[in-house]
C-alpha cells in the first residue's frame, strides 16, 4: 500500500486545517488551497500508471498534493521537486513530508518556479501545475518543451477558473504536441500528455 498510516495521518491532518481554514474565512494568501482528496488520489494514480521518475509540482502550498505524488513516486523508484516561492509555505510543506516519512523521495525548491524551469535541462515525466491561475500560461510555454515523450501535464482549477483559464485550457487542447481533455472531477483537472 503506498498511502500508509504515516501519510495517511499527515493527510488528514493538513485536510481538518484546510477545512478549518475555509470554514473560518482565514484570507487567501494564508490558507493552504490544496486538492481535494479525489484529486490527491487521480495524481497518485497518474504517477503509479505512468511509472513517473521525474515529477515536478509547481505550486506546494502545504504539501498536500505532494504527499499523493511522494507517495506513488516511491513506489515507482522516482523522486518529485515541488517548488513553492512562499517562505511560511516552504517551511509547512519541508514538515508535512518530513512527517509523513518521505524525505527522500520528496524535495522543496524555494524559490521562483520560473527561474528553476528556465534553467532546467533535465527531462520531465510528470508535471503537476497548481500555481497563480495568472501565471499559467507561462508556466505551460516552460513545461511543455522539458516534458518526455509519454510525458504527463496535469493542471488543476480549470473548472473553478474556467473564464480565467480559458485561453490556457484552448490552447493545450489545440497544442499539437499533446494530446489534452479535461477531466471534470474535483475543481476541474487538465491532463495532457506529450505525444511521441
Amino acid at each position: 500500500m503506498t498511502i500508509d498510516q504515516k501519510i495517511q495521518a499527515v493527510l488528514t491532518r493538513l485536510e481538518q486545517r484546510d477545512r478549518r481554514e475555509r470554514e473560518t474565512g482565514a484570507p487567501r494568501e494564508v490558507r493552504l488551497r490544496q486538492v481535494s482528496p479525489e484529486v490527491g488520489r487521480f495524481l497518485h494514480t497518474l504517477v503509479l500508471a505512468t511509472e513517473a521518475q521525474s515529477i515536478v509540482e509547481i505550486g506546494t502550498s502545504g504539501g498536500y498534493s505532494t504527499l499523493w505524488l511522494a507517495a506513488a513516486a516511491r513506489a515507482v523508484g522516482g523522486h518529485v521537486t515541488t517548488l513553492e516561492i512562499d517562505s511560511v509555505k516552504v517551511a509547512t510543506a519541508t514538515e508535512t513530508i518530513a512527517d509523513a516519512g518521505l524525505v527522500n523521495v520528496a524535495s522543496v525548491v524555494s524559490g521562483d518556479a520560473f527561474a528553476f524551469l528556465k534553467e532546467r535541462a533535465e527531462r520531465i515525466d510528470f508535471c503537476f501545475l497548481d500555481a497563480e491561475k495568472e501565471d499559467y500560461e507561462a508556466f505551460f510555454d516552460l513545461a511543455v518543451p522539458l516534458l518526455a515523450r509519454g510525458g504527463v501535464l496535469v493542471a488543476d482549477n480549470i473548472t473553478s477558473h474556467a473564464e480565467e483559464l480559458a485561453a490556457f485550457v484552448s490552447r493545450a487542447l489545440s497544442d499539437d504536441r499533446l494530446s489534452a481533455v479535461a477531466v471534470p472531477i474535483g475543481l476541474g483537472e487538465l491532463l495532457a500528455v506529450r505525444l511521441p
